[in-house]
């Protein structure tokens, strides 16, 4: 005798048609979560799950980048179900860093903005970032520098100009994240990126910028005159 469906299908006909017919903006954020986890846990009732999460990682963002091995640490979570929230993630991060490749970056600022931010905001430890650029001011490479604790990741000044010799960079945009959430740059940032502009002038790299990214905005610090 077949087994009968599980009464949670029609919830999930109704949250595929409001999907369908309105876009994602028609779902709540436990919703859209949901509705992902459904395709991965085909018979079970996920809202409990995707509330769970979205409280464990502080919200979509949080929950997104999320490390696998946090994601397999909350109950009623498998290795299928952890794949498919950083699937989800992937593809957004390919949406907004397609528009960041597809103009000069300092003619993109937004777009460049947002694909930071959704890509480093909710990181929980400190990544820095160098953005490698052409003369065009067209990225050429987007490098991961250093990884580190959840307050510190360190940078060697010699590295940074090194490697934008070895590509060949006109230009070079710093990134690093604050995992407290609060962008405001440190003395040891302000010193770092000065150090970085000095050493790029005497050989021709210009340094554009050195972005901060928090969950509560971004810092400039050309825009706030500390290069």
């Amino acid at each position: 005798m077949a087994e009968p469906p599980p009464d949670t299908t029609g919830h999930r006909a109704r949250l595929r048609q409001r999907l369908l017919g309105n876009g994602g903006e028609a779902l709540l954020d436990h919703e859209l979560i949901e509705y992902l986890l459904a395709l991965a846990i085909p018979r079970r009732d996920t809202k409990p799950l995707a509330k769970a999460l979205l409280r464990e990682f502080g919200g979509i963002g949080g929950l997104l980048t999320a490390d696998p091995a946090a994601l397999a640490r909350v109950p009623g979570m498998g290795e299928t179900s952890a794949a498919a929230i950083k699937i989800a993630h992937a593809a957004a991060i390919r949406l907004v860093q397609a528009q960041v490749a597809e103009r000069p970056l300092l003619n993109n600022w937004q777009a460049l903005l947002d694909y930071l931010r959704a890509d480093m905001a909710h990181h929980p430890i400190e990544r820095v970032r160098v953005l490698h650029l052409n003369t065009r001011n067209m990225l050429i490479r987007d490098e991961l520098m250093s990884e580190g604790s959840i307050d510190e990741a360190a940078v060697h000044v010699r590295e940074v100009i090194r490697r934008a010799i070895d590509l060949g960079s006109a230009a070079i945009i710093l990134v690093h994240n604050h995992p407290s959430g609060d962008p405001t740059p440190s003395r040891a940032d302000i010193d770092l990126t000065r150090a970085i502009v000095d050493a790029g002038k005497r050989l021709n790299i210009a340094v554009h910028d050195h972005i901060i990214i928090g969950t509560s905005g971004h810092a400039s610090l050309r825009s706030l005159g500390l290069i």
